[in-house]
């Protein structure tokens, strides 16, 4: 393929990004008004409460952007569809009650003929028995939230076996795009955890002994918000020393489980990154429980954006709040059509999040999830 060529193929790319972008009723970073047309300007009912909260979106597009004809699927009208959103783990947590009950009300207002929904309740095995299950029950196109990054395999054959395509959100997989899956539809956890350290800085002013409670092992959310948190610590805050990082699961109970045992073992934090608002939220319990003041003697930072974590600054016991949007219906739709028209999908498209501190909790708790 010629360079001119190349160039042509992902001007179209990031072109039918902006397309599926503004479907979604989302404004796009790097779009003209002439790509978007407009339609990230006004959105309405559903879409309109999904804008309010992805203000921004970028659309990285790598080559050409994968096209059904390079996949090897066949047109699909959604309206006849049978599709499958495979959640990974336990919806006892806002961020993924919020993330499944989005497809489902996408999937309502477009007509879906049948959405079939499974719970992997955070076991890989059962994801990948879910994904082949839904595949028997006839589903013609799968959504993903994956557990891991990796071992997922012997479901994404399942699926090109059956030229089924796959959509992933929220967590990357380790697999080769227009080949294994489409596209990966998220935020940029690097990101996160760079502008949590800028949080943390501003909290803290830049001393202090931070503990990180991290979350679960094998997937690249944990290991993203953990480089961009301590890579930006590094290179701004010197005086802000990490002096434990410990596992929390993504759980609340782990979470404080975690800090009780900190609080213990490194008595002189005085600052909690934690990579989920559950964690935490957990955090702050145990700092109570100990008769430490959280936002105040320890300084507390997470990324997520439910509306517990949010009321946390408003009542402050917390000080930051790095959202993660989960509301990835609209967006995972408006994909799935500009894909099934024949439009190229870029092998990433990456959401930009907001962020809650005292200067907007207040104002910010009614639109959090």
């Amino acid at each position: 393929m010629t360079k001119q060529s190349t160039t042509k193929h992902r001007t179209r790319a990031l072109a039918a990004a902006c397309l599926l972008l503004a479907t979604a009723g989302l404004a796009a970073t790097g779009c003209s008004k002439s790509e978007s047309n407009d339609k990230a300007a006004s959105p309405s009912g559903s879409s309109q409460a999904a804008a309010q909260q992805q203000v921004t979106e970028s659309a990285t597009a790598a080559g050409g952007g994968c096209t059904l004809s390079a996949y090897g699927a066949q047109k699909l009208d959604l309206k006849n569809a049978v599709v499958g959103f495979s959640q990974s783990e336990k919806e006892d947590n806002p961020f993924r009650i919020a993330e499944t009950q989005s497809i489902k009300d996408e999937a309502a207002k477009l007509g879906v003929k049948k959405l079939l929904t499974t719970d992997a309740q955070s076991q890989l095995p059962k994801q990948i028995s879910d994904i082949q299950d839904m595949l028997t029950q006839g589903a013609q196109l799968l959504i993903v939230a994956p557990l891991n990054s990796d071992g997922l395999e012997p479901a994404l054959q399942a699926a090109a076996a059956k030229h089924v395509p796959v959509i992933t959100i929220d967590r990357k997989i380790n697999a080769t795009s227009c080949k294994d899956y489409v596209t990966f539809l998220g935020s940029d956890f690097v990101k996160q955890g760079q502008r949590a350290a800028d949080a943390m800085i501003k909290a803290t002013g830049g001393k202090g002994q931070v503990a990180i409670l991290l979350g679960s092992s094998g997937n690249n959310v944990t290991t993203d918000r953990t480089k961009g948190f301590l890579d930006e610590i590094a290179a701004k805050a010197p005086g802000l020393k990490v002096v434990a990082q410990q596992t929390g699961d993504f759980t609340r109970d782990k979470g404080q489980q975690v800090m009780e045992q900190l609080i213990q073992s490194k008595p002189g934090i005085t600052a909690v990154y934690a990579e989920n608002d559950e964690m935490g939220l957990g955090a702050v319990t145990a700092l109570k429980s100990a008769g430490k003041n959280p936002g105040k003697d320890v300084k507390v930072v997470s990324v997520d954006g439910t509306r517990n974590a949010v009321q946390a600054i408003v009542n402050g016991t917390y000080n930051a709040v790095i959202e993660s949007n989960p509301r990835f219906g609209p967006l995972a739709f408006a994909t799935a059509q500009k894909f099934y028209a024949g439009e190229p999908i870029p092998e990433n498209v990456i959401i930009s999040d907001r962020a809650y501190d005292e200067t907007n909790a207040k104002d910010s708790v009614a639109g959090a999830f």
